[in-house]
């Protein structure tokens, strides 16, 4: 068993027989992220947020998650950020990471009631979902010049496959990957949820201390979603390609951004939604 994988026993079925046998799972478990601060109405701990993740890179996914829902800027606002709770039996996870910032950060709790305009089920319709991008006060991408060729994003799914260890186990993971102009992968992260696996590259990213990413490009294993750009935008990633489709309202933040968007990048083909003067 590894951080992301668990053998189990399974009864495969064909059409002639049932043989028990052993197989390996993606491992999911809940991760709650905590913020705590000496200015938080005397509060020692606040839980902003609870995901299903594959365990692994979690204080990565607790200051992507963050940074990108404009709570923390720069690693000189973090104190600390550590696992807490009892050890889960079967995978050794700790479920919970808390993330201290500093006692000069202003801490917005109203604002981490709900990151409410981040998820494609939160029921906010497409003209809001723009609007609270634009009141952010977020700068369009349009002026960083990361170009690529058609043949270095074709060749991006084969490559991030051979950074994907726990998904060649078990087949049931996604991935986003952070890659240059050349196509070379800088690293890959894995988990059950593509926007987890997107906060943890984010995550790594901001704990370097290099952020914007304009210079680079990111790949991911799912859908193109409103979330996903909205990620990419806070990072400063110009560039999005997805193995699956795009939604509209990923097509019209690219649009309003100046963000390149590519879609069903797969079996040697591609779709350009956004952004075409970045690939030649």
């Amino acid at each position: 068993m590894t951080g992301g994988s668990r053998k189990i026993e399974i009864s495969r079925v064909d059409i002639s027989k049932g043989i028990v046998v052993s197989d390996v799972v993606a491992v999911e478990e809940p991760l709650e992220i905590q913020v705590a601060s000496s200015t938080a109405s005397g509060a020692a701990a606040k839980s902003v947020s609870i995901t299903m993740r594959t365990p692994g890179n979690d204080p990565e996914l607790a200051l992507g998650f963050l940074f990108t829902e404009g709570i923390i800027r720069s690693m000189d606002q973090v104190v600390s950020v550590s696992h807490r709770g009892e050890p889960v039996p079967d995978s050794g996870a700790q479920n919970i990471v808390r993330v201290e910032i500093a006692p000069h950060v202003d801490l917005n709790l109203d604002r981490l009631e709900r990151h409410f305009y981040t998820t494609s089920s939160c029921g906010v319709c497409g003209k809001a979902s723009l609007d609270a991008l634009r009141l952010t006060g977020l700068d369009s991408l349009e002026k960083h010049a990361f170009v690529v060729s058609p043949e270095t994003l074709l060749a991006l799914p084969a490559a991030v496959r051979e950074h994907q260890p726990v998904f060649a186990e078990t087949g049931g993971l996604h991935a986003a990957a952070l890659f240059g102009p050349d196509g070379e992968i800088e690293f890959v992260r894995e988990d059950v949820g593509r926007h987890n696996a997107t906060d943890k590259v984010i995550g790594a990213l901001f704990e370097q201390g290099e952020l914007p990413a304009n210079g680079m490009g990111l790949f991911v294993s799912g859908r193109a979603s409103f979330e996903l750009m909205q990620k990419s935008l806070v990072a400063g990633i110009p560039l999005l390609a997805a193995v699956g489709a795009p939604s509209s309202l990923a097509v019209d933040s690219a649009n309003e951004f100046g963000m390149t968007l590519v879609g069903f990048l797969r079996d040697g083909t591609f779709n350009i939604y956004a952004g075409a003067e970045r690939i030649n």
